[in-house]
């Protein structure tokens, strides 16, 4: 007959698991590493919200110089963007819709861009920009225009 062996508290000690001061250790080391990588991923996801302004920005004015051949003229002020997606009542020799899906669409922050026609910029057509996150086209908001 055997007897069942007591185990020493020093043994049953060591199979217990992780100590308070491990996993404090383990939280600062992952709190540093979450403080040095979130920066540098939200500038990356600032410049690529830019990136795509300004390629939405070229693509719609190719869209606008489509317009421009079938009708003679760029939309006015008046008549916005949605001239490319819904006929205007003056205007002959309309072939649109020229964008896809009905609807002008919005920039990465989710504004409407912003049209003028003629431009208020010298040597320029039109005007077409963003005005950046705040929406608001302030100086220094980040506003991005045709080139």
């Amino acid at each position: 007959m055997s007897c069942p062996r007591q185990v020493s508290r020093a043994e049953r000690r060591d199979d217990a698991g992780f100590t308070l001061l491990e996993i404090l250790v383990v939280l600062a080391i992952l709190g540093l590493l979450v403080g040095l990588v979130a920066p540098a991923a939200l500038r990356q996801l600032g410049g690529a919200r830019q990136s795509v302004v300004k390629q939405s920005i070229a693509r719609i004015g190719t869209v606008l110089d489509m317009y421009k051949l079938d009708t003679g003229d760029y939309p006015s002020t008046e008549e916005g963007l949605d001239a490319l997606v819904h006929r205007p009542s003056s205007v002959e020799n309309w072939n649109g819709p020229y964008l896809k899906g009905g609807a002008v669409p919005s920039d990465p922050w989710n504004h409407a861009y912003v049209y003028h026609a003629p431009s208020e910029r010298e040597g320029h057509d039109y005007d077409l920009c963003s005005h950046g996150p705040n929406g608001r086209g302030e100086a220094g908001s980040g506003m991005i225009c045709n080139p």
